[in-house]
């Protein structure tokens, strides 16, 4: 496993995140399980959200904990809070109060004292840096939240936020994979009169890496918005024959060379993985082990059928 120092708290944190998202319906001891095979594959970041199952999945993260009290100190923690539902209504709200309630409601729920990172889940239109300010200077005080970041925020949204907070912006989770590359396209497509010069990102990739930000990539192993898995999909068979062939040539299973593919990216790359099978999280820990050439890297860009001018 690969590492590096993580926002201002500066832990060492792994470049394979393991994702909870959709561990609310498996038994405890299977969860304890996974939290287990993770840490012994070098995977010591762990991410969740209070919107996950309504809440379910920190509940039941919790219970690990509460029976495996040393099983947290183990883990680097991350929630995230701002996407709102009711009556079937999905709204954001970045507002001072809400932001503050619901980390206190995830640290009831996961039965910890505090967050080892807080991202707040989706940019809100409406948000006021300052009210962001005041709820995460009153976490921190508390020592309730050590670090702090956002997903899904352009670079200008960063920029704004940056100079309002007292915090330095430890991460930005975006959604990352060969089949889902408009954040490389634009770069690679610029002048041209193709739909990837369209710049849809506003230069996500470089404003972070200039600004030692975690890129956090989500949905690693799909394509389109939730649209499916491409490994072993018979939309994709060149890249799954890419993928196949350069995982027989180094040893590993092809997840892990598409996860290799992420984190090729200089920089503070991470890649979330959201299995909820022990084997799987060892296939994909080999990831952080994988040097993808140039060669290879591009070889696999094309064949998820991108394009180069």
């Amino acid at each position: 496993m690969k590492y590096f120092n993580f926002g201002q708290s500066g832990d060492s944190v792994s470049t394979v995140i393991l994702g909870l998202m959709r561990t609310a319906d498996i038994s405890k001891d299977s969860l304890k399980g996974l939290c287990e095979t993770a840490l012994e594959a070098g995977i010591n970041f762990f991410d969740t959200a209070d919107c996950y199952a309504d809440g379910r999945a920190e509940s039941l993260l919790g219970d690990v904990f509460q029976e495996n009290p040393s099983l947290r100190d183990k883990i680097f923690l991350q929630s995230k809070c701002g996407i709102r539902s009711e009556n079937g209504m999905t709204w954001y709200d970045f507002s001072r109060d809400y932001i503050v309630s619901a980390a206190e409601a995830s640290l009831s729920r996961l039965k910890t004292d505090h967050l080892d990172s807080l991202l707040l889940h989706r940019p809100d239109a409406l948000m006021e840096p300052e009210e962001i300010a005041e709820a995460f200077t009153t976490l921190h005080k508390s020592g309730k939240v050590r670090n702090f970041g956002f997903s899904n925020c352009n670079p200008m949204m960063l920029e704004y936020l940056s100079k309002k907070l007292p915090f330095k912006i430890c991460a930005n989770q975006v959604q990352f994979s060969v089949c889902h590359t408009p954040m490389l396209d634009a770069g690679f497509q610029v002048n041209m009169k193709w739909d990837g010069s369209v710049m849809r990102d506003g230069g996500i990739l470089e404003y972070c890496r200039m600004n030692d930000i975690a890129i956090q990539a989500w949905s690693t192993m799909q394509y389109g918005f939730f649209e499916g898995v491409y490994l072993n999909n018979d939309r994709f068979p060149k890249l799954n024959e890419v993928l196949y062939r350069i995982a027989g040539e180094k040893g590993v299973s092809a997840a892990a060379v598409a996860l290799a593919w992420i984190l090729r990216y200089p920089g503070k790359t991470q890649a979330v993985i959201g299995t909820t099978k022990t084997e799987r999280i060892r296939e994909s820990a080999q990831a952080a082990g994988i040097e993808l050439s140039r060669k290879e890297w591009y070889e696999l860009y094309l064949s998820a059928g991108n394009r180069l001018p």
